[in-house]
């Protein structure tokens, strides 16, 4: 009998992407979790998102190539800055050297996030430029006032519609650098995991992008440099919704 029980310990089930419905409240927890984890070592958090600024818009001055490259890379340097999120929840001092986390471990599984990711935004672009070009060509070749009306409107469409696409994106992506670095989930099962989640908490996600719209608007008003604020706390807070959501962490 012996011979066919497992030694022990037994081995741990493997995650499989599980989820949990949280209340919408646990918004604001999730940006006070943020705000405590910047708060703990503000120096550190501002020279890290100095760096990551710095390397994103200046990949964003190389026309074309350099955004497609800030896309590739943006799993990277998330999964970077939620590498230093859990250093700090853990008590430790994150380093700027952590930003760069995401291109030591799970890189390449992190580049194929990527690559999915700037493939998709390629489409939505592209299906935009396509769409709103048609309707502003054939709006002004109208030569007239209503014309004019409906290149505007077309344009309007245009950007509702690409706005509506982009959010499927947005919430397959939201944890995919997470659970690809912290849980070793490929890819594939990374991005339907994400997508999963963020479906299910549409409430809480909601009642979340509210906030971060107001506060970015504060952020944005001395020249910009509230972002130096901002970035961190909100790496923070998706940590925390990280944390709170997902159940084998």
């Amino acid at each position: 009998m012996n011979d066919i029980m497992e030694p022990f310990p037994l081995q741990a089930p493997a995650f499989d992407g599980s989820s949990r419905v949280v209340p919408a409240g646990n918004a604001f927890e999730w940006l006070k979790q943020g705000w405590a984890l910047f708060a703990a070592s503000p120096g550190p958090w501002i020279a890290m998102t100095i760096v990551l600024l710095v390397v994103v818009l200046g990949m964003h001055i190389v026309p074309v190539i350099g955004m497609l490259a800030a896309n590739l890379l943006t799993p990277l340097f998330g999964a970077g800055m939620l590498s230093a999120c859990a250093k700090a929840a853990d008590g430790e001092t994150p380093d700027i050297r952590d930003v760069f986390a995401g291109f030591k471990h799970k890189s390449s599984d992190l580049l194929v996030v990527g690559l999915l990711y700037m493939a998709a935004m390629v489409v939505i672009v592209l299906f935009g430029v396509v769409i709103g070009g048609s309707s502003l060509a054939g709006g002004l070749m109208l030569n007239n006032p209503i014309g004019i009306g409906l290149a505007f409107g077309g344009l309007i469409f245009t950007f509702l519609l690409t706005l509506a696409l982009s959010v499927p994106l947005l919430m397959a992506l939201w944890f995919a650098p997470a659970l690809v670095y912290f849980n070793n989930m490929s890819p594939r099962e990374a991005l339907k995991a994400s997508f999963a989640a963020c479906l299910k908490n549409t409430t809480p996600f909601l009642v979340y992008g509210l906030i971060v719209m107001v506060l970015m608007f504060f952020a944005a008003l001395p020249v910009f440099l509230g972002f130096l604020v901002l970035v961190p706390v909100l790496a923070g807070s998706v940590y925390a919704s990280y944390r709170d959501i997902f159940v084998a962490n």
